[in-house]
């Protein structure tokens, strides 16, 4: 079972930058895949973006040319720099591991998939 620790959220103003970690200890399961969730008030948790093992990433549309992605093998860490920020990205943030990725395209988490506490971020207007 993995710890997975996610650090960086916080309030900014939109238009605003945040970069979230999320640092990974134990045992992350055997996909490879590491992503973003997150989950806004009144909302179900959706996807934000996931990197597999080799550097490969997907983004959902909302977030798609404003975020990146990015990990770090050897520290076992993963990144998601927000750019250009909106009222509507306020949520909390929740690392995960071991991410369904399939060839076509579609990622999720499922029951294997190992989460974060989550971290808050808060955008104003």
């Amino acid at each position: 079972q993995a710890q997975l620790l996610e650090s960086g959220g916080g309030s900014v103003q939109a238009g605003g930058s945040l970069r979230l970690s999320c640092a990974a200890s134990g045992y992350t399961g055997s996909r490879g895949c590491m992503g973003w969730f997150r989950r806004a008030p009144r909302m179900a948790r959706a996807g934000v973006a996931v990197i597999d093992r080799d550097g490969n990433a997907r983004y959902a549309d909302s977030v798609r040319g404003r975020f990146s992605i990015s990990r770090d093998n050897d520290k076992n860490t993963l990144y998601l720099q927000m750019n250009s920020l909106q009222p509507e990205d306020t949520a909390t943030y929740y690392c995960a591991a071991n991410v369904v990725c399939q060839p076509a395209g579609a990622w999720y988490g499922d029951a294997l998939t190992q989460w974060g506490q989550g971290t808050l971020v808060t955008v104003s207007s």
